[in-house]
């Protein structure tokens, strides 16, 4: 017998899924998916146009167009149409010859032009069923080779950083210090980064998302949150430094944080829900008076995009699972001073996690 591939394997769990209606309604037939991340997931391919049509029995059709005719041979092990046009065109004939009636498709993922363009010319026995987060689902847990390619992912990410911090003096602008951090992370094999590099300095640190500018680097902190991909996975680190010595505000702030980070990572581990690890963080820096300043949640999951479920938020109550990559990251911001962030990628565990990220978290003065 033919070992089935790994793409092949989730299709057949994702077609099962199918089969499994929400309690009142009748299960699907078939499953458009449009998400470029999940038509990766589910087939290999890569190219930046496709949609895939599963069958409950497993079967699987890609579409794709013509820049993607040899690339989609090579990547993809299922049925392939290179359409000409819009894929709707494609999709619609397709449906019809199979004869399904119920075909899911992914409400987050599709826009409105071209649900309308799909209903329009859809048989009337068949019926559009909008569906969200199944696939998603399935690829929160990782398998051996995912896990593998966000270590990968997780070292570059390191090595990029002390790399850059070499380079990293007074004077220097934010856009500078990103522009390097981006340089070294490919140069020790990443595919580009995950998300774009954030370096804010001083006051500016209290911007949780801050895109780096002309501003100067001056003594004092920085901000450094970086991620790579590498074949396509994600990593994610956030980490601190300080240009000359800390002050006793900046000390005492960088302790809560980081209490309040380890705290959420020995609250991770199998069967725990994801407002338990936030609770713990938020619980850590209220003992240091500094709850108000964490405005957003203490993680997410990552994976093929840098942000997948699930979220680990203090209304969230999805039960953690081994073999979840999921950051840690809590914050405090103050306006006019600066803010800190203290962030590891890691990796759920029957019995707890393992940190995935080697950089070191001590307060660090340059």
């Amino acid at each position: 017998m033919i070992a089935k591939s790994v793409e092949e394997e989730r299709r057949q769990k994702a077609a099962f899924l199918l089969g499994v209606p929400k309690p009142g309604e009748a299960p699907l037939d078939a499953l458009l998916v449009g998400s470029l991340m999940n038509v990766r997931y589910l087939t290999g391919f890569t190219g930046s146009n496709a949609w895939l049509l599963l069958y409950r029995e497993g079967q699987a059709k890609l579409f794709t167009d013509p820049r993607y005719a040899v690339q989609s041979k090579q990547q993809a092990n299922c049925r392939i149409r290179i359409a000409k046009g819009p894929l709707t065109k494609s999709v619609v004939p397709e449906i019809a010859r199979s004869g399904v009636k119920r075909i899911g498709f992914e409400q987050d993922r599709i826009t409105v032009a071209q649900f309308e363009a799909l209903r329009k010319d859809l048989p009337s026995r068949a019926q559009l069923v909008p569906v969200s987060g199944l696939i998603e689902k399935l690829r929160m847990v990782k398998d051996e080779g995912e896990i593998a390619l966000v270590r990968k992912s997780v070292a570059i990410n390191s090595q990029a950083l002390e790399a850059a911090l070499k380079r990293l003096k007074t004077g220097m602008s934010e856009s500078d210090l990103a522009a390097e951090i981006d340089y070294r992370s490919r140069v020790f094999g990443a595919d580009g980064p995950s998300f774009d590099t954030i370096v804010a300095a001083g006051a500016r640190a209290a911007l949780p998302h801050a895109h780096p500018g002309a501003a100067r680097i001056e003594p004092g902190m920085v901000l450094i949150d970086m991620g790579a991909f590498h074949e396509g996975y994600a990593s994610d680190m956030t980490r601190m430094v300080y240009l000359g010595e800390a002050d006793a505000k900046y000390k005492r702030a960088y302790k809560a944080v980081l209490e309040a980070q380890l705290a959420a990572i020995d609250a991770v581990k199998a069967g725990v829900t994801t407002n338990a690890v936030d609770r713990a963080a938020r619980d850590t820096l209220k003992a240091h008076g500094l709850e108000r300043e964490f405005v957003h949640s203490t993680g997410h999951g990552l994976g093929l995009e840098i942000h997948e479920p699930p979220r680990i938020g203090r209304k969230d109550k999805t039960k953690l699972e081994a073999g979840m990559a999921i950051t840690i990251e809590p914050g405090v911001y103050i306006e006019g001073w600066g803010g800190i962030r203290i962030e590891d990628t890691v990796l759920v565990t029957a019995n707890g996690c393992e940190i995935l990220t080697p950089t070191g978290k001590e307060l660090r003065e340059l």
